[in-house]
């Protein structure tokens, strides 16, 4: 690093045709210009200057070697200008993971509007069912849904997943609707593969808890799926609100024991996460407040 000082003072005096003109450019006083040259001469083990009382002249060595300077001096300039860029505008590519339910239903709607607002921001989207190492794989944000952000990463909370129990109205009027948990185990239900409950599901409501083992002839590892197999006559599904959402909202299915509460290890939070340390990027940050704005009236 001292090296590259001083080749920065090596090019200064050439391009001001002296040791005092450059000295008084960059505020430092003569003797201190002339000992950064001295010492750029003997890391390169030759002389780079001709030195008279009136002038100076570059040898073969300090042409080749002032050239490299002034590239290096342009590149430097040409980053620090990239840096101020990004600082001032959001740029550039984002790398960002997310489950594939929650990437499809909630997350990948919402991209269009943030690319029209910041056209000079990419977005890399990749959607993925487990933890991704954000340093390791080169990722800049991570959306997931935990009941605590994982240590050693910064999390802003997007909002809250729970699980709903869902019917088609077809399936409804044939085989009618269960008044309480227990009415379960009578009925043709489905659960996600991944979820940890199993057969085995909590109710919870007015503090009270009730546990009972609802068994089940299907089960699909992705909500979407499943809640498409419900739509289409399946039985009662167990799914996160946020992909049921729109189709009770249009009435293609509905809602079941809405007055209870399911505990599932998976439901929790959802948080925008990302490596923490002083310098977010702003095409970062600009995101994550994009996402904040818009999960309150949609998770």
């Amino acid at each position: 690093m001292e090296m590259l000082k001083e080749m920065a003072v090596f090019a200064q005096v050439v391009d001001s045709g002296g040791f005092s003109a450059a000295a008084r450019i960059l505020g430092l006083t003569t003797s201190a210009v002339s000992r950064h040259v001295s010492r750029l001469e003997t890391h390169m083990g030759g002389r780079l200057l001709h030195r008279t009382t009136r002038a100076l002249s570059l040898t073969e060595l300090g042409q080749h070697v002032h050239a490299g300077c002034v590239r290096m001096l342009s590149t430097a300039r040409e980053i620090h200008a990239l840096a101020g860029s990004y600082r001032a505008r959001p740029n550039g590519v984002i790398a960002v993971t997310a489950p594939v339910a929650l990437g499809q239903i909630w997350l990948a709607p919402r991209l269009p509007v943030f690319l029209e607002r910041y056209p000079e921001v990419q977005v890399r989207l990749i959607l993925v069912d487990r933890n991704v190492d954000l340093v390791e794989e080169g990722v800049d944000l991570a959306i997931r849904i935990a009941t605590e952000p994982a240590p050693g990463l910064a999390a802003r909370p997007l909002g809250k997943v729970r699980y709903v129990l869902v019917a088609s109205p077809r399936y409804l009027t044939a085989h009618g609707t269960p008044a309480t948990p227990h009415d379960l185990p009578r009925h043709a239900c489905s659960y996600l593969g991944y979820a940890r409950f199993g057969e085995e599901w909590t109710f919870r409501r007015d503090g009270t808890a009730s546990s009972l083992r609802v068994p089940s002839r299907l089960t699909i590892n992705n909500s979407v799926a499943l809640l498409a197999a419900v739509e289409a006559g399946s039985g009662i599904g167990l799914l996160p609100n946020f992909t049921a959402r729109a189709a009770l909202e249009q009435g293609r299915v509905r809602q079941v024991l809405a007055d209870w509460e399911l505990d599932e290890p998976y439901a929790g939070n959802v948080y925008a996460v990302y490596p923490p340390g002083p310098h977010l990027a702003l095409k970062v940050r600009a995101f994550i407040d994009y996402l904040v704005a818009e999960a309150a009236p949609a998770l």
